[in-house]
C-alpha cells in the first residue's frame, strides 16, 4: 500500500483518503487515459477538448508559446474535468521552454560553471515564476545525468558536468528550491545518460558502469534528490545491465530491457533500494530507444508492470489507448500496478493543488547576466592573447562556424560586429566560400581572427562536432603560427577536439547576447574570467593541451 502522507507527497490523512476514494471510483477507460502526458502541439484544439473530456488524459506538454495563450488553453482544458491537469513544460534552461516572453537564462553547464548554488536557486526560482506564469505545474528538469562521455551528443551542455559531487549539489539545489516554488521537478533520465556515446533518442543506449560506481555517481544523484523531497523521475530509454544482473543474476544481456520497461531497474532499484515513492514518468515513448526493445503494446505493458506510472507522448495515442486496455482486460496488464500508478498520479495532482509557495519577484535579466559573469571559461590562452586591445590587433575578422542565430533572435556575427566596431577596431567577416587556397607570405600579424562556434546540442543527433567548410576547410585556424587566432564556443564545451592546436580558446556554454556579450568583454579585459570548467574541456587528449 503506497504511503501518501510519507515523502514525497506529505498529503494529510484527509487528503489521502480523498485520493484513493477517487482513484477507486474511476472506471477503466479512466484510469487508462489518466496515465497520458501527451504533446499537446500536435492538436487541434477540438481534439485536445475530445482528449480531455472523453479519453481523461492527465496532462500535457506544450511547445513555447505567448504566455496569456497557454494560459487560455489551460483554463478551457481544466473546464472540461473534474481531475485537475498535469501542465508539464521543459524548462531546461530558463521559463523561455514554455513562455515565449520567459527567459532563456544558461545551459545546466553554464550554471555549473559560476561554481555558485546561489546561481543555480535563481535559476530553478525563473523556471518556477516563468513557468507558472505561463500556467505549468510540472517540470521535465532537471537533467541529472553525468557528463562522463565527452562523444555523448546529447547530454553535453544539458548536464552539471563530469564531476558528481558538482551534479549532486546542483541537482539537490535546483529540486529544493523549483518545488518551493509551486512547480514539481523531474529528474532526468533515470539510470543516467552520458556514459554512452550514443543518443537514446536513436535507439537503446547502455550505462555500462558497474554498480559500484553506478551508485558511487548516479545512484548519489537520485538519492540525493529524493532525499530532498523529488516529486517524479523521468525514467530513458537506458539498460543498465550491472544493476539488472544485481536483482536478477540469471538475466542475459539479450533479455535486459531500458529502464522505461524494467521491473529490475524500477522496482528493484528505483523504488527499492533508493526508496523513491513519487512519480515515476518514462521519456518520451516516440524515441527509438523506446520503440525497439519490444513490440509496441508488450513495451506499454511492460513500462506499466515494471513500475512506471505515466508515458510521456505517444507514436498514436488513440492506439497506444486501446492496447492498454486491451492489456487490462486480457490480464497481462496487473491491475493492481495500474491503481498504484494511478493513485501517485492523483497525488502529485494533490500536492501541486495544495502547495503553498512564496510570491516573490525575480530579476530574470540582471540573474542570467550575472549568470554569465561568472561562468565565461577561459580554457587554454597559452599564447598570452588575453587581455589585447586595439593597439595590438587593430582588425579582427570574424568566423562563425554552426549557427550564426542565437535565443532572442540575436545573431552572432552582428553582436560581434557591433561589440568590436563600438570598441575602435576594424571587423569584417570571413567566408570560406569566397576564398581560396592561399600561402603565409600575405597574412597580416595585425589581425585576430575569432572563430564564434555554436554546435546545439539537440536530440536526434549522432554527433556533436565542428563541421568545417567542405572547401578545404578553410575556416578552420590552419596557420597557427603565421596568424593569431581565438575561438569561442556558444554551445558544446568539447570543440577543442576539433581544434587542438589554437592558443586561445574559451567556454562561453550558451547561445544568448549575455554569454557573447560577456565573452567579448573578458577578451578585452574589462573583467576577468572567473568560470570554472565542469568538465575536462581537453577531451583527455595531449595535443589539445598545445
Amino acid at each position: 500500500m503506497i504511503n501518501l502522507t510519507q515523502k514525497p507527497f506529505y498529503l494529510t490523512e484527509e487528503q489521502s483518503a480523498e485520493v484513493i476514494k477517487l482513484a477507486n471510483h474511476l472506471t477503466d477507460e479512466e484510469k487508462v487515459g489518466q496515465l497520458f502526458c501527451l504533446l499537446g502541439s500536435i492538436y487541434s484544439d477540438d481534439e485536445l477538448n475530445r482528449l480531455v473530456s472523453d479519453y481523461h488524459v492527465s496532462g500535457f506538454l506544450f511547445r513555447p508559446m505567448p504566455a496569456d495563450d497557454l494560459q487560455k488553453k489551460w483554463a478551457r482544458l481544466d473546464q472540461l474535468t473534474q481531475i485537475p491537469l498535469l501542465k508539464a513544460a521543459n524548462l531546461e534552461e530558463g521559463g523561455y521552454g514554455a513562455n515565449e516572453e520567459g527567459t532563456y537564462f544558461a545551459n545546466p553547464l553554464q550554471v555549473a560553471a559560476t561554481n555558485d548554488l546561489e546561481i543555480t536557486r535563481k535559476f530553478a526560482k525563473v523556471c518556477a515564476v516563468e513557468g507558472k506564469a505561463a500556467g505549468c505545474n510540472w517540470n521535465f528538469a532537471p537533467v541529472s545525468d553525468i557528463d562522463f562521455n565527452t562523444q555523448n551528443p546529447i547530454t553535453n551542455v544539458r548536464t552539471y558536468g563530469s564531476d558528481v559531487q558538482t551534479v549532486v549539489d546542483n541537482v539537490k539545489c535546483y529540486v529544493k528550491n523549483l518545488q518551493q516554488n509551486g512547480m514539481a521537478a523531474a529528474c532526468k533520465h533515470f539510470p543516467g545518460d552520458g556514459v554512452d556515446y550514443r543518443d537514446q533518442h536513436l535507439h537503446p543506449t547502455y550505462n555500462s558502469l558497474s554498480a559500484e560506481d553506478w551508485y558511487a555517481s548516479y545512484g548519489r544523484v537520485y538519492s540525493e534528490a529524493i532525499d530532498v523531497g523529488l516529486l517524479s523521475v523521468m525514467v530513458g530509454h537506458i539498460v543498465q545491465p550491472a544493476l539488472e544482473k544485481e536483482i536478477n543474476a540469471k538475466l542475459e544481456i539479450a533479455d535486459m530491457l531500458p529502464a522505461s520497461q524494467s521491473k529490475q531497474l524500477l522496482s528493484g532499484i528505483l523504488r527499492g533500494k533508493l526508496g523513491f515513492n513519487g512519480l515515476i514518468i518514462t521519456d518520451a515513448t516516440i524515441m527509438g530507444g523506446y520503440c525497439m526493445s519490444l513490440p509496441r503494446k508488450a513495451a506499454l505493458t511492460a513500462s506499466i508492470n515494471a513500475g512506471c506510472d505515466m508515458f510521456c507522448f505517444s507514436t498514436d495515442f488513440y492506439e497506444d489507448y486501446g492496447y492498454l486496455l486491451e492489456a487490462l482486460h486480457d490480464g497481462t496488464l496487473s491491475r493492481e500496478r495500474l491503481d498504484e500508478a494511478v493513485i501517485r498520479i492523483l497525488a502529485l495532482k494533490m500536492t501541486l493543488e495544495s502547495m503553498s509557495y512564496p510570491q516573490e519577484t525575480i530579476e530574470s535579466i540582471a540573474w542570467r547576466n550575472e549568470c554569465a559573469d561568472k561562468s565565461i571559461t577561459l580554457v587554454k590562452d597559452i599564447q598570452h592573447l588575453i587581455p589585447f586591445d586595439r593597439e595590438r590587433f587593430p582588425q579582427i575578422e570574424i568566423t562563425v562556424v554552426g549557427e550564426d542565430e542565437i535565443a532572442e533572435g540575436y545573431k552572432i556575427s552582428l553582436l560581434a560586429e557591433n561589440y568590436f566596431k563600438s570598441q575602435g577596431f576594424e571587423v569584417s567577416h570571413y567566408h570560406p566560400l569566397e576564398d581560396d587556397l592561399h600561402g603565409t607570405s600575405q597574412l597580416s600579424k595585425d589581425k585576430l581572427r575569432l572563430i564564434l562556434v555554436n554546435c546545439p546540442t539537440a536530440s536526434n543527433q549522432t554527433t556533436v562536432r565542428i563541421n568545417w567548410s567542405p572547401k578545404h576547410a578553410l575556416d578552420m585556424p590552419r596557420f597557427v603560427d603565421e596568424e593569431t587566432y581565438a575561438m569561442i564556443s556558444f554551445n558544446n564545451p568539447y570543440h577543442l577536439q576539433d581544434a587542438p592546436r589554437v592558443r586561445t580558446y574559451i567556454n562561453a556554454y550558451s547561445p544568448t547576447k549575455a554569454s557573447v556579450l560577456a565573452s567579448f568583454d573578458k577578451m578585452l579585459g574589462y573583467s576577468p574570467f572567473v568560470g570554472v570548467s565542469p568538465v575536462d574541456a581537453f577531451c583527455g587528449l595531449v595535443d589539445t593541451h598545445l
